[in-house]
């Protein structure tokens, strides 16, 4: 029998700057590589899209190049960045507004830097989380871009996260990276705020990969969950 190949769309953030720390911010490099390689590897067509489109940019400490050296043993990411056909799909990607959900039978939401300081006031990229997620097919976010899920709202003006199971980059992760790099980096805390909406957020080990299914929301950890997310999605789909 021949198998329907699934439409998947990544979302990934545009270049933004950190208001806690003054510097330019993107998205996390493995969290739309890993997701990217598991659904193309099963046949996947993979948009990927960014609110506002245009250009795209990797974290510095995501790039396994990066002098930090922080994300040098992620060579995944490092096989991807030397492909110039896969780099070429950041260099101009569509934005949410040009696209018809109606063509994608799933959609995962990437996290690094910038979602903490974009998304929460992203209006169109919270709707089209929402409408997505009311169509009933797989609806993902992983790391930081689970701040999303504070926004989004059901018809009915419940949060979607209220006592759904869910996970996202936690405190614990949060601390690590204040101790890192000296002083606070994030504007808030996904686990606080997740928590006082009445989401049942959980978490593993830091830096453990773990994502978790409810329903069709999808939530994954951090940047080493973005493979154990796409998995899901992909579970999700039956595929």
């Amino acid at each position: 029998m021949e198998t329907i190949a699934k439409s998947i769309l990544l979302i990934v953030a545009n270049p933004a700057m950190s208001t806690t720390l003054g510097v330019p911010v993107g998205f996390w490099a493995s969290e739309l590589i890993h997701p990217y390689d598991v659904f193309v590897k099963v046949g996947c067509q993979v948009t990927i899209a960014s609110p506002k489109g245009g250009k795209v940019e990797f974290d510095a400490m995501s790039d396994p190049r990066d002098a930090s050296g922080y994300s040098k043993d992620d060579l995944l990411s490092l096989q991807y960045i030397n492909q110039p056909e896969f780099m070429q799909l950041l260099e101009n990607t569509p934005a949410i507004a040009a696209l018809d959900i109606g063509e994608f039978d799933a959609i995962v939401v990437c996290g690094g830097q910038s979602p903490m300081f974009t998304f929460r006031q992203d209006t169109a990229l919270i709707q089209l989380f929402s409408n997505f997620y009311l169509t009933g097919k797989p609806t993902a976010a992983l790391c930081h871009g689970t701040c999303v899920l504070l926004e989004v709202k059901l018809p009915n003006g419940a949060y979607l996260i209220e006592g759904k199971t869910i996970t996202g980059f936690a405190n614990s992760e949060e601390d690590y990276a204040d101790r890192v790099v000296g002083q606070k980096v994030m504007p808030f805390r996904i686990e606080d705020e997740a928590k006082q909406l009445g989401a049942n957020f959980v978490t593993k080990e830091p830096f453990t990969p773990h994502a978790l299914r409810d329903g069709n929301l999808i939530s994954g950890q951090q940047q080493n969950s973005g493979a154990e997310t796409a998995k899901l999605v992909l579970q999700a789909l039956g595929v």
